[in-house]
């Protein structure tokens, strides 16, 4: 038991994290061609929705303008934000715990703040389906400005909301209802940033496009880290409890609002055909009548998101209950790591475009299912052994990182995209992702010593053979475009 709780001090050193695919492009003026086992039969309902979506051109759907880096910069920070105010909650418990629960001690209050963060990891898969259908029926980029609206409101709500004190409890009713709202952000946010990535990359682009989904996510992720570092070597403990916390809240809501206006100015990507199609179809039958998509597309995330919670946030409890190592230096040993993955990503995405997206998720996926458990077991030795199993793990992840949009994104059809990912997407990480930690933590205690890495490896096995077996073979991309679409 004592080894679990210096498990457990160690987690809380660790943010949460925000999280968290297919066949290669097709030429333009193609469409992809989708699911794995092949195109739809001519007349079925899926070719209809094949149909619907309309080619994927440079162009842009009904003639629009070709989207541009314009495009890509708005959702990229836009997502980078997200999860920057999804991550503070996580770095900011410790300070604002009995501001709003003072019934127990600090320990209980710090217990029931971290209980509210979990409610949004409850709240993210019904987000993923209202803002998957919003996404399918009103396209793209209302979707992710209803999105970025609501993250905004959840954090404003956090970092403005009276204490206990003063206004009872309607603070903590407030704090968790702030907290659904932002699950429902961010349940929603993934699936149409995916879509609209890939549907907006120029022409043997569609790698690079893709990274900049998990780009945006760690951007975010260290943003809110850095942050909550300067402002608790710039303020007195005294002044960060008392007034402090509420900075980072409040900074990230408007940065959310400005970036809403950023998002107003982006071009859509959905067809107002494909839109309305989608409109006239039940609330789940994208999800029934692309169910060996919707399977695929669990078995591919099962492995990577258990790998990236681990990595981020039980690798470095690890070292610190069994190493010795300093909560402090296992901060910097993920941060450097973090770093090294947002460096690899765009690198990885590129190199996707040449050899395709399936082969890279197999690399990822492959490489942890052979050396997941060693590298599990060398974080445990020292700061070096975890600074060179978190750089190691994260690079071997971005070939997952770096294609995931693009994967998820054309395993379904164009005008059930945001459904189809939204929902299956969002519950798989709450399932598997949002539990690692803490069934590491049990296993620590309960279980043989490399019990769980071996867990981690076997969805990872799992994951490589779905790569193998249920993704279309890779093709070579079409040469970037030339011209103006090409630049954006």
């Amino acid at each position: 038991m004592e080894r679990a709780a210096q498990v457990k001090a160690g987690l809380s050193a660790g943010a949460g994290t925000g999280d968290g695919p297919g066949q290669a492009s097709a030429p333009a003026g193609v469409e992809p061609r989708g699911r794995a086992d092949g195109p739809a039969a001519p007349g079925s309902p899926d070719a209809a929705r094949d149909t619907a979506g309309g080619p994927e051109t440079d162009a842009g759907p009904e003639g629009a303008p070709a989207p541009g880096r314009r495009n890509l910069v708005a959702a990229t920070v836009g997502n980078a934000l997200e999860w920057y105010d999804w991550n503070v909650y996580a770095l900011m418990a410790p300070f604002f715990a009995t501001k709003f629960f003072v019934a127990g001690g600090v320990g209980t209050a710090l217990m029931s703040s971290l209980a509210v963060f979990a409610v949004g990891f409850v709240a993210r898969p019904v987000g993923g389906l209202v803002m998957g259908v919003i996404s399918d029926r009103r396209g793209r980029r209302t979707a992710m400005l209803v999105s970025i609206a609501l993250m905004a409101a959840g954090s404003l709500i956090i970092g403005l909301t009276p204490d206990y004190g003063t206004v009872g409890v309607l603070a903590p009713v407030l704090l968790v209802t702030a907290r659904l709202v932002q699950g429902l952000s961010a349940g929603g946010e993934f699936a149409a940033a995916a879509a609209y990535l890939v549907e907006s990359a120029p022409t043997g682009r569609k790698g690079l496009y893709s990274s900049f989904l998990y780009i945006g996510n760690l951007a975010g992720t260290l943003l809110a880290s850095g942050l909550g570092a300067l402002l608790a070597l710039l303020l007195e403990h005294d002044a960060m409890q008392s007034w402090g916390w509420r900075i980072p809240f409040i900074v990230g809501g408007v940065a959310a609002l400005v970036l809403g206006v950023l998002r107003r100015g982006m071009d859509e990507t959905l067809g107002g055909e494909a839109r309305r199609a989608a409109a006239r179809d039940g609330l789940f039958a994208p999800l029934r009548r692309n169910a060996r998509a919707v399977l695929t597309l669990c078995g591919l995330t099962a492995g990577a998101t258990v790998v990236y919670y681990t990595w981020i946030v039980g690798l470095p409890a690890r070292a610190t209950a069994e190493a010795g190592v300093s909560r402090g230096h296992a901060l910097l040993a993920t941060t450097l790591a973090q770093l090294a993955l947002l460096a690899a990503l765009p690198a990885a995405g590129m190199l996707a475009d040449r050899i395709g997206p399936r082969r890279m998720v197999m690399v990822f996926a492959g490489g942890f299912a052979v050396a997941g458990v060693p590298l599990h077991a060398l974080a445990g030795v020292s700061f070096g052994g975890l600074l060179t199993a978190e750089i190691t793990g994260l690079l071997l992840f971005s070939g997952y990182g770096a294609t995931a949009a693009l994967v998820m994104a054309e395993l379904f059809p164009r005008g059930a995209r945001g459904t189809g990912i939204g929902l299956p997407y969002a519950a798989t990480v709450a399932a598997f992702g949002g539990t690692a930690p803490y069934v590491g933590l049990w296993a620590s205690d309960h279980a043989p010593d490399m019990a769980f890495p071996a867990y981690v490896a076997v969805l990872c096995a799992v994951t490589f053979l779905v790569a193998r077996f249920r993704l279309a073979p890779d093709r070579p991309a079409p040469p970037p475009a030339r011209g103006p679409h090409a630049r954006g």
